[in-house]
């Protein structure tokens, strides 16, 4: 009976190659892995055929699911491999961890008594690794690793080196304060114990670096059985699902992470999984750069989001092949110039051969015997992106991390919800990809209303899959855009989410209905009906309907009315298109126009700027809503209410102004009214303040009106012309954010008119036989250029 510790580095290629031949020589009767035992059930999914790393075992409370944990495994991995390699050979397969059951139970308790994460994610005091660079002169431990064990070719001795370099490190470092750390290695000796006495004669343990010495040295069973006493438990539950290479990566958040996945992707494929090694020295792992050796995994977002220490694995592969070598940077540069290509880049063959001799030249200068991705990436940048930082961020993003999204099989456990929706996704053909791809939706065609269907119910799940995109140009109400993109941690949103009910429809219906109960504000309260008739859910139109109405009865509040109007005018004009009955809504719109009718006059009297401004706004959604209805008594009904408002001395500047637009753009006052309506605004007797508001207010986001009608010009100039100096001075700032609202072109026509008109040229508003005195006029054009900001 003989164990044998492998220690390992996690998402470590160069480890993965060596424990598999490792493996291949052992023949052991069980495999054991430092991984979770409460997903060991899941362990045959592994060699199915649909099983397609990146994947990643999650591990969830079924009470809170935001409490979870990833055990992401690429295949790259050694954890994977070795599971590979005891499946295919009908070797038992077994994690020996100390179940995440236990361990988070454990966390909680801690974080109760204010030691919280840092107790997980500080095991080491200090970095082991950098203790033994730093004796061996590398800059740091991930550097000497990278050198001294994935770049070996050898597979048992390399073992036996880590496991004797790992002892004296561990000799030296002082404890770690970590309790549970103590209980990990003590549940992990335990489980070793139990498969010596079922009578295992070659036992395998794959482990951690760091914990290979705690393994091969066996103390007293009593000791371990005193520490994993009385240990707290909460039911947890476990399943696989689709990872990405981008969580893999530092870039993503993701603290356990490699840098470049999909470079090691690469090199697996391209030497491990399709060639072999030509010379035993001449390893693989000279391409690769170093990641770290532990690994942490974070659970979702969330407020009680925890950190795990963790060991992640990889996908299925043959028995090691022995062919040649191919050329990994001919293979590599070719996928760069590839892609380069793709994006109408310059990329030739000569690009590749150049780029190719650079590199090996840099890993030549730099003692290596083979180019590794720090020198690829020097020669690409230098000869393919001739010298540019943008091509080589798609580089990146595209080739080095990669955008692989994996696949678990039909059969992997999952809630009902879960289920549901890759039914949908697959009727509808919309596969989960990891990279982004916008959706062109035509409403009138059946597909694409249910996938908008689909696409708005998740979103009330808060499950964003997909992103609504407003765009321009498209003519009609019938086009929908969606920038969709599957992320891992949607999983664990499905899982939340299973509590409202067993369908995406159901689901989706429940909780609107419960969001509208428990809130008495007609926005929310219109915003959500809005959200449900987008999502084709009748039972929620209903209920909000009702809650609707209840609610608008109650508030008093105008802004609130004015607020929960257009989104219920969008559905009464667009609902058709969505085969929406509208019926219902009347009812309630009819009520608001009429209430927004009568209370706005008191509303909009005795403002401040502040209020002023947000009243602006609320009666311009308001102004285009009721445009939007089409219904002859509303608008009659809503230009009656702008004249009063209008008419109204007490009314601030700002919102007579605009309402004074409003009713010459509808053709209630003609040009002529509208001039003076103007002048009465701008007359001395009103506060300049005032009356620079009420000119902002008419003239905002539109300056053809003046270019085009010479009252107003003219009335407009001669208020600017008899201002005092110190009354121009204070309103010229509110002036200049009015005229700044207009576009470029409308402001140097402006310029240009007021300049021609001085000089004689134009009709517009200078007449010939005014006795004007034009050097002194002239004398102005300085300040009203800067007036005018031209």
């Amino acid at each position: 009976m003989s164990n044998h510790i492998f220690g390992i580095r996690h998402h470590g290629p160069g480890s993965a190659r060596s424990l598999r031949r490792a493996l291949e020589q052992l023949q052991p009767d069980i495999i054991l892995i430092e991984g979770p035992p409460d997903a060991e059930s899941l362990l045959p999914l592994v060699v199915s055929s649909q099983m397609q790393p990146p994947v990643a075992l999650l591990i969830y409370l079924p009470d809170n699911p935001k409490e979870s944990v990833y055990y992401p495994f690429a295949v790259f991995s050694p954890e994977w491999q070795a599971i590979q390699f005891g499946l295919s050979n009908n070797i038992a397969v077994r994690f020996m961890d100390l179940p995440l059951t236990h361990r988070m139970a454990m966390v909680e308790e801690l974080q109760a008594e204010e030691i919280g994460e840092q107790g997980e994610e500080s095991k080491i005091p200090q970095d082991p690794l950098g203790l033994l660079a730093e004796a061996a002169g590398y800059s740091d431990g991930e550097r000497w690793w990278e050198h001294m064990v994935e770049t070996r070719g050898d597979s048992v001795d390399l073992f036996t080196a880590i496991l004797e370099a790992m002892t004296a490190v561990r000799e030296e470092m002082p404890a770690s304060g970590n309790p549970i750390e103590g209980k990990r290695e003590a549940y992990m000796r335990k489980t070793i114990r139990t498969a010596q006495k079922e009578g295992f004669e070659r036992i395998a343990v794959v482990c951690g670096a760091w914990h290979a010495p705690a393994l091969s040295e066996m103390p007293a069973v009593k000791e371990d059985t005193a520490l994993l006493k009385g240990l707290p438990k909460k039911k947890v539950q476990a399943t696989w699902i689709p990872w990405t290479y981008r969580r893999l990566s530092y870039s993503s958040g993701y603290g356990a992470g490699i840098e470049s996945p999909g470079w090691y992707h690469h090199l697996w494929n391209s030497i491990i999984g399709h060639g072999g090694l030509e010379r035993e020295n001449d390893s693989v792992d000279n391409f690769f750069p170093s990641p770290p050796s532990g690994s942490v995994v974070r659970s979702t977002e969330g407020t009680s989001a925890r950190d795990y220490t963790h060991h992640p694995p990889i996908s299925p592969t043959p028995p090691l092949p022995h062919s040649p070598t191919p050329s990994i940077p001919i293979t590599w540069m070719t996928k760069v110039a590839r892609l380069l290509r793709e994006q109408d880049l310059d990329a030739s063959s000569a690009h590749v051969i150049e780029a190719v001799r650079l590199a090996e030249s840099l890993a030549a200068l730099r003692n290596r015997s083979l180019p590794g991705l720090a020198e690829l990436n020097e020669a690409t940048q230098t000869v393919m992106c001739f010298g540019s930082d943008l091509p080589m961020q798609l580089i990146f993003d595209k080739l080095i991390v990669g955008e692989s999204l994996g696949k678990v099989p039909d059969e992997t456990p999952m809630v009902p919800l879960q289920q549901d929706l890759q039914r949908q996704q697959k009727r509808l053909r919309m596969p989960a990809n990891a990279t982004e791809k916008t959706y062109d939706l035509d409403l009138r065609k059946e597909n694409d209303l249910a996938r908008s269907h689909l696409l708005h119910r998740l979103n009330l799940l808060d499950i964003p899959w997909g992103q609504f995109q407003q765009t321009r140009g498209k003519k009609g109400t019938f086009h929908e855009f969606w920038l969709v993109q599957w992320h891992p941690e949607f999983a664990v949103n499905l899982i939340e989410a299973g509590v409202w009910g067993n369908t995406i429809a159901d689901a989706a219906n429940s909780k609107a209905c419960s969001a509208a109960d428990t809130t008495d504000e007609l926005p929310v309260l219109t915003g959500l009906l809005d959200k449900v008739i987008l999502s084709n859910l009748p039972d929620a139109v209903i209920h909000l309907m009702s809650r609707l109405q209840n609610a608008a009865a109650l508030t008093s509040d105008v802004t609130h009315l004015m607020n929960a109007l257009p989104p219920l005018a969008n559905v009464m004009r667009y609902g058709n298109v969505r085969q929406t009955d509208t019926a219902m809504i009347s009812h309630v719109v009819d009520g608001l126009v009429t209430r927004i009718c009568i209370g706005l006059p008191g509303a909009c009297a005795s403002l401040d700027d502040d209020a002023a401004a947000a009243m602006y706004e609320n009666l311009m959604k308001v102004n285009s809503a009721i445009a939007l209805l089409q219904n002859e008594e509303y608008t009659n009904s809503w230009r009656l209410v702008l004249l009063q408002i209008a008419d109204n001395s007490h009314v601030h500047g700002l919102i007579s102004g605009r309402c004074s637009r409003l009713l010459l753009d509808a053709e209630v006052l003609d040009a002529s009214e509208a001039a003076r309506r103007m002048g009465l605004a701008l007359s001395t007797a009103n506060e300049p303040s005032q009356a620079g508001a009420w000119v902002e207010g008419f003239l905002k986001g539109s300056g053809l009106l003046l270019l085009h009608d010479d009252k107003l010009w003219q009335v407009l100039d001669n208020w600017v012309s008899n201002l005092p100096e110190d009354f121009f001075v204070a309103s010229l700032p509110l002036l200049r954010r009015t005229f700044a609202t207009f576009s470029e072109p409308e402001r140097k026509q402006m310029g240009e008119r007021v300049k021609n008109g001085i000089d004689g040229n134009s009709s517009g508003f200078a007449d010939e036989k005014d006795d004007i005195e034009r050097e002194n006029a002239v004398l102005v054009l300085p300040i009203l250029k800067q007036f005018l900001g031209v």
